[in-house]
């Protein structure tokens, strides 16, 4: 909770400014009935119209200076939160994007959305309800009290005996909420999981007939959060009523106890009449403090769900490792690496290899082999267990981020493709000129498409690419990747969409417009890589061979078992 306070810091002066005019507003409201008990007890026995006017003219002074006060605290108070969760938001965003790969892994993705949409709410909530009724709630509570006492003491005993048992059942219920919500947070973030698994696997799900499936998936997690939604629920709904059934039996005591003083001679009508008021006061003032014991318990459980995000170290830090003084350093060097996702088992084991600026190297194994660890680690997404890895003679680790990813140019198998243009896609926000763009487009065989389409590089691109095929979302992406003239290029079987002609041009062009830039090639056809430079072979993340097409043909037994599946497949067509 300390990591937010100061997200209030900068905003403290004009909380307390609203917190006084609520304050105003609290004492306005509590001079009403006593003006409404001197007309009653003083000016109407007496028969003084102006005692009746003058205290009359007050109590409208009074309940329309409490209305003005409330509405001005009450947009000051939406004001002040929201600028607050603003910012709050803004720099949790921040941090997600700052975390490492390992961190968002262990995060995970649904539950990084539920704190930055759903938990950031709560405390929105929490801010402005705490300004609303923070300060309204108890002063009313309390001037209530002792406007009483000054009243009729005896009759305020009456009250004075209650208010124990309300605030003994207010933090009973407090006590066992906040947990709860806090688990109800957790089962949210399954939810968003189950959710988002659905809407981005729909074809799928629609295509091998699994709704009824992910319909019962959804109910079940569905089910799991309304069941502690209820039972926290039933548990806070207890305030209320009791509250009000406590409070109202006051009240009838009052009524009773005062007509006997009354009849007595002790105490007077107005003053009865003063006090049902102050009784309505005070049940109101009761029932907003258990509301705030209700919102402080979502947002409490939501703030500390945000402040673990905000307080998770950097992982990924720039590293102080000399450059290592080599005359022409390799522009990639990859010494004994390996690598685990979960410290059990290596997921990639003794890899070496050095790739000299302007070369390129396939990459090639079964699925689940590593390949696209290997890519993680270059551009370090992760950090290697043990090993090293250089560009350019340095340590990736010695690299600033914005440095090191600058050095990159990437185009993945399904990659992100967002709403806007075509010629935004290729940009992705980045100063990257007109002509830059419509080359790298050439260059990815995307200009055939584009040219055909009514207003080319400015035609319109839904969202995640849907009016595309996949082998031009394949070739936009490509595009992206070299519209930045990357020093090193990356495509991670970025051309499996890509019919044999259209890949093979593709090849040539970047053979031909690329022979400075460094590429790493992933690919499951065995032509994609066979013009390499070198050629990686990778199997349960050991490399089993490493060098060109005629020297794997020779030297490795599985490399040679593809090349013939594949070249058979092709000479069958």
């Amino acid at each position: 909770m300390e990591k937010l306070t100061r997200y209030i810091k900068p905003y403290t002066g004009y909380i307390i400014l609203t917190m006084i005019i609520k304050l105003l507003a609290a004492v306005l409201e509590l001079f009403i009935p006593y003006f409404m008990e001197i007309i009653l007890d003083s000016a109407v026995p007496a028969g003084s119209r102006g005692m009746i006017f003058s205290f009359g003219a007050l109590m409208l002074f009074c309940a329309g200076g409490c209305l003005a006060c409330n509405i001005i605290a009450n947009r000051m108070s939406a004001v002040s939160s929201g600028k607050i969760t603003r910012k709050l938001r803004y720099d949790l965003f921040e941090k997600l994007d700052s975390l490492s790969a390992g961190q968002m892994d262990e995060l995970t993705t649904p539950s990084a959305e539920s704190r930055l949409t759903s938990d950031t709410y709560n405390v929105n909530q929490l801010l402005a309800r705490m300004q609303r009724l923070g300060i309204r709630a108890p002063i009313l509570l309390l001037g209530g009290v002792v406007m009483m006492l000054s009243m009729d003491p005896v009759l305020s005993l009456v009250l004075i005996a209650l208010l124990p048992i309300i605030g003994i059942t207010v933090y009973l219920v407090t006590k066992k909420s906040v947990p709860l919500y806090k688990e109800e947070q957790t089962v949210l973030d399954k939810a968003v999981r189950v959710l988002q698994e659905n809407i981005t696997g729909v074809r799928v799900i629609k295509a091998l007939s699994k709704t009824e499936y992910e319909k019962e998936r959804f109910d079940g997690v569905n089910s799991e959060l309304t069941a502690i939604d209820q039972k926290a629920g039933m548990i806070t709904a207890i305030t209320n009523p009791l509250s009000s059934l406590v409070l109202n039996l006051g009240l009838t005591l009052v009524v009773l106890i005062g007509a006997f003083r009354v009849n007595a001679g002790v105490s007077k009508s107005g003053v009865i009449i003063a006090f049902l008021q102050y009784f309505v006061m005070i049940l109101n003032a009761m029932l907003g403090i258990t509301r705030i014991f209700v919102m402080w318990s979502k947002g409490q459980a939501s703030a500390l769900r945000v402040a673990d995000v905000l307080a998770m170290p950097e992982d990924l830090t720039v590293k102080e490792i000399p450059p290592e003084h080599e005359k022409n350093p390799p522009c990639i060097e990859f010494r004994n690496v390996s690598f685990t996702y979960t410290g059990v088992g290596k997921n990639i084991d003794g890899l070496s290899f050095k790739l000299n600026r302007g070369e390129s190297l396939g990459i090639i194994g079964e699925t689940g082999a590593g390949k696209t660890t290997v890519l993680s680690l270059l551009m370090r997404i992760y950090d290697v267990t043990s090993g090293e890895i250089l560009i350019d003679g340095r340590n990736v680790k010695s690299y600033p981020r914005e440095e090191l990813r600058s050095k990159f140019g990437i185009a993945f198998q399904n990659d992100f493709v967002m709403e806007g243009t075509i010629e935004d896609n290729i940009k992705f926000f980045r100063d990257i000129s007109e002509e830059d763009a419509q080359r790298a487009a050439e260059d990815a065989q995307a200009a055939e498409f584009i040219k055909k389409r009514e207003k080319g590089f400015k035609s319109g691109v839904a969202v995640r690419g849907n009016n595309l095929s996949g082998g031009q979302k394949q070739r936009l992406l490509i595009a992206r990747a070299l519209a930045g003239n990357p020093e090193i290029l990356i495509l991670d079987d970025a051309s499996s969409a890509l019919d044999y002609r259209t890949d093979a041009e593709l090849r040539r062009a970047l053979h031909r417009g690329y022979s400075e830039t460094t590429t790493i090639t992933i690919a499951q056809r065995i032509s994609s890589v066979r013009g390499c430079t070198k050629i990686l072979v990778l199997s349960d993340g050991r490399p089993i061979g490493l060098g060109t097409d005629e020297e794997l043909m020779e030297s490795c037994a599985e490399y040679r078992e593809i090349a013939e599946q594949q070249l058979g497949l092709s000479e069958d067509r």
